[in-house]
């Protein structure tokens, strides 16, 4: 039995469950409290959450960690470097979130191309002022042409979707895909300024690094089609959101789809004030069945490195 200090409420008894094989310090203010502090120098195992930083500095406060259980499947949060050089085991939950992150991409498409946000404000508002021809128009989905931007697992059930509305499907990545999965998905792949070039829509699924932060800068922006939309549900620091925001002021793109942002909770004024920006609060894997299975997924992890195991899923 170790001592495990679990940052934030997870759901469906997880924490309870971890309680009863060690003993857990719950909070939910995460590392960045008193609560923490007073733990880390007998802590053992950590389940942090995305908004947790774990780098070097939190690691020289926690000598004794083995394993830190990450309830995301990105670890941009974490000092990987940091953890080898201290043998600290990092876990990450991929696979239970992929098709749920696919569904909210998805509805973020439609919805941004439909301008559902902005009529729903407009009914809300009693503006609605009746049917004309060419009233809010949106952007067609059916038989367009998708960039998907990393064909990971999330980036492969996005595509999935995709052929259901006959879309043209091209992706970018470093290395290509196997032969199988891009004739499975009818997939092309390109470098990235044809994928920008040629892409009514754009979704974003690669992951955060060094090399992808603002991979979508202000100069990409600016050769993405005029009127084309872009998603994102992987990390906000992927796109440069001032750049975005004078993107869609000026239209040049017709919408944005965003479930992310590079300054969360904060949001860039000018995407707020934006009619064309269709924005959810971070909840791509956020159903009760997929949070509950990422919870334990991370606890699980926890406990079998604790216990002397493997991970299931090491980083």
């Amino acid at each position: 039995m170790g001592t495990v200090f679990v940052s934030g409420a997870l759901p469906g008894g997880v924490t309870a469950w971890l309680a009863g094989r060690h003993d857990v310090v719950q909070h939910d203010g995460g590392v960045a409290t008193e609560a923490f502090s007073e733990v880390a120098p007998r802590l053992e195992g950590l389940v942090s959450l995305l908004t947790d930083r774990v780098d070097a500095a939190l690691l020289a406060r926690a000598p004794r960690l083995r394993v830190v259980g990450n309830v995301a499947v990105g670890v941009d949060n974490i000092d990987l470097d940091a953890c080898r050089a201290r043998g600290v085991v990092v876990t990450n939950t991929p696979d239970v979130l992929t098709e749920v992150t696919a569904d909210l991409a998805f509805a973020l498409l439609l919805g941004a191309a439909r301008r559902v946000g902005e009529g729903d404000r407009t009914v809300r508002a009693g503006a609605f002022g009746g049917w004309t021809p060419s009233y809010m128009l949106g952007a067609r989905v059916h038989g367009a042409t998708l960039g998907v931007l990393g064909l990971g697992r999330i980036g492969r059930a996005v595509a999935r979707r995709a052929r259901g509305f006959s879309m043209n499907v091209l992706y970018t990545q470093k290395r290509r895909a196997p032969e199988t999965v891009e004739q499975e998905l009818s997939a092309r792949f390109v470098d990235l300024a044809e994928l920008l070039g040629q892409s009514d829509f754009v979704s974003v699924h690669c992951p955060l690094s060094p090399e992808t932060r603002h991979l979508l800068d202000r100069e990409r922006i600016a050769s993405m089609r005029r009127g084309a939309v872009l998603v994102n549900t992987a990390r906000g620091r992927i796109v440069d959101e001032a750049a975005l925001a004078d993107a869609l002021a000026t239209g040049h793109l017709a919408a944005a789809g965003l479930d992310v942002f590079e300054d969360e909770p904060r949001v860039h004024p000018a995407l707020l004030s934006s009619p064309g920006a269709l924005m959810t609060p971070h909840i791509g894997s956020a159903d009760r069945h997929t949070r509950e299975a990422m919870a334990r997924l991370a606890a699980e992890n926890v406990d079998l490195v604790l216990s002397g195991n493997p991970p299931k899923t090491p980083v």
